[in-house]
């Protein structure tokens, strides 16, 4: 044999050595890039990146003082639930979050307006209409976009249900 078939035969299991190395680095690399974003998704799924949670407090800076508010409590509603022939009834106590006595003055002359837009819109509903969290939390955002409509311009800032039965 000669010296460069020596070389070369030296050679050679340094450079499969090499590319199993590089194979190594690259599926390394490609595995920790993978973690990253599967953890950094995982941890915005589940909420560690909220944007609405208050950030942390700084020593020596005032917490922001929580806005007060009051509740008005609505006469309790009975209806009869639009279906196709069997009487099924909603029985609903309601509370309305409005920001200071002053705009409770302001809504009060407005009672029967609120209770017949309430009146007419409840009693289309459907059983359907009232299953799960999502169709409550449509009727709650629907009484408040009608209520909202009927104060004007006085505003209320939530609708909250004290009680809901179906039956």
């Amino acid at each position: 044999m000669t010296a460069d078939a020596d070389a070369v035969d030296a050679g050679a299991p340094e450079e499969a050595t090499g590319r199993s190395k590089k194979k190594l680095v690259i599926f390394g690399v490609a595995g920790l890039a993978l973690l990253l974003v599967g953890g950094g998704a995982g941890a915005y799924f589940l909420g560690v990146f909220d944007a609405s949670a208050p950030s942390q407090q700084v020593e020596g800076e005032p917490a922001p003082a929580q806005k007060p508010v009051v509740f008005y409590d609505l006469p309790e509603m009975t209806v009869n639930l639009s279906t196709d022939g069997r009487a099924t009834y909603l029985k609903v106590r309601i509370a309305l979050e409005v920001a200071d006595k002053a705009a409770v003055q302001q809504i009060e002359p407005f009672l029967p307006r609120i209770l017949d837009a309430f009146q007419v819109y409840l009693r289309e509903l459907r059983p359907a209409d009232l299953e799960g969290s999502s169709g409550l939390f449509r009727l709650k955002e629907e009484l408040l976009r009608r209520i909202n409509t009927a104060v004007y311009p006085a505003r209320i800032e939530g609708v909250l249900f004290k009680e809901i039965l179906v039956q």
